[in-house]
């Protein structure tokens, strides 16, 4: 079972975690090229591009210039934010984070297939960016990644893939072509009589889904349905054999 989670905005370079297991992304060298690409870019240009403040340009844009002499750090740790605060890294032991290393994926605009242990630098590039009206080498980053990050995937041994991912991201995942069953995981909540996904709620959900997968190590998806926290249950009336929905 493998398990697809976006990246966050916010991340966490400061945070000491003893864990000196890393790896590195195996898209690194298409990376490069977006990097190469985004130094052309001025920080009037990303500000635009990203729909940014300008002290968030001028962060970025001090990021892309210098990014291959930036710290590093595995991207589990990273990643910070709503999704990532249910994740329990904290307090993750090694079996952990080997589990998280080979049942989890991070889709990125910036290395497209990411596992927890490897080392990015600091970034900010979103999936859905549009690059239609700039010189950029592609219109956008699905173009870019086409279906790299979905062949990667076929050759893990997983047959499930379970979507923990937001829509702009699993969209970078060709669904016609990946070899195995994808379950998306749905989080609702009842609002003025009707069940409807909270943006931010649903995030810290996709979250603590993550973790309980780590840290039971479960690997077929009907132990999913176990789930029950922040008061979620598992709902047999919106579910189906393509979708497990939770709702509370």
């Amino acid at each position: 079972m493998l398990i697809a989670l976006s990246p966050a905005k916010s991340l966490d370079f400061e945070t000491n975690f003893m864990l000196s297991n890393k790896s590195s992304p195996i898209f690194l060298k298409d990376t490069q090229k977006l990097v190469a690409e985004l130094k052309k870019f001025s920080i009037e240009d990303l500000k635009g591009l990203m729909s940014i403040s300008e002290n968030l340009a001028k962060l970025n844009f001090a990021r892309f210039q210098n990014f291959n002499h930036t710290k590093k750090r595995q991207a589990i740790l990273a990643f910070d934010g709503d999704v990532y605060d249910g994740i329990d890294k904290k307090n993750y032991d090694l079996e952990d984070f080997n589990f998280a290393q080979n049942h989890l994926i991070i889709l990125s605009g910036l290395y497209g297939f990411l596992r927890p242990l490897d080392e990015i630098s600091p970034y900010r590039l979103e999936m859905g960016t549009d690059f239609k009206k700039t010189s950029f080498i592609s219109k956008n980053l699905y173009e870019f990644w086409g279906d790299k990050i979905t062949l990667e995937i076929n050759k893990t041994k997983s047959q499930y893939l379970i979507n923990l991912a937001s829509n702009e991201y699993f969209q970078s995942i060709n669904r016609k072509i990946c070899n195995k069953k994808i379950i998306d995981i749905i989080f609702k909540e009842k609002k003025g009589g009707v069940y409807k996904i909270i943006g931010i709620n649903a995030k810290r959900a996709r979250g603590l889904m993550a973790n309980f997968i780590i840290k039971n190590k479960i690997l077929n998806p009907n132990d999913l349905r176990d789930f029950k926290l922040e008061k979620y249950q598992f709902s047999s009336q919106f579910s189906d054999s393509n979708q497990l929905v939770f709702i509370r």
